[in-house]
């Protein structure tokens, strides 16, 4: 994820960092597509937290892995930056599933 002297952000709890997926701004045909027709909610899991514990001290492991592409809700996460990349922090349960 990071380059040479570069920060690596470590999620905490039950956060995720994912990278939002860009969609292309032609068509296969070549053809421009308006910016609202290619808006994607879909992202790619950077890093993920160790989990939420319980009041027990159980740990609730976070349900989605590095590598994952999830569904984004159309609102929320944080934004971050590290380097010249933007990221965003969700929730593990804040996300709306896995894309196969």
């Amino acid at each position: 994820m990071a380059a040479a002297g570069a920060k690596k952000l470590v999620p905490l709890l039950n956060r995720v960092l994912v990278e939002k997926v860009t969609a292309p701004a032609k068509s296969i045909g070549g053809v421009l597509l308006p910016e609202s027709a290619t808006k994607i909610n879909e992202a790619r899991v950077i890093a993920v937290g160790p989990g939420l514990r319980t009041k027990d001290g159980e740990v609730i492991p976070v349900s989605v892995k590095e590598g994952d592409s999830v569904l984004l809700p159309e609102y929320g996460g944080s934004q971050v930056k590290l380097g010249e990349k933007e990221y965003f922090l969700f929730r593990d349960d804040d996300l709306l599933g896995v894309l196969h």
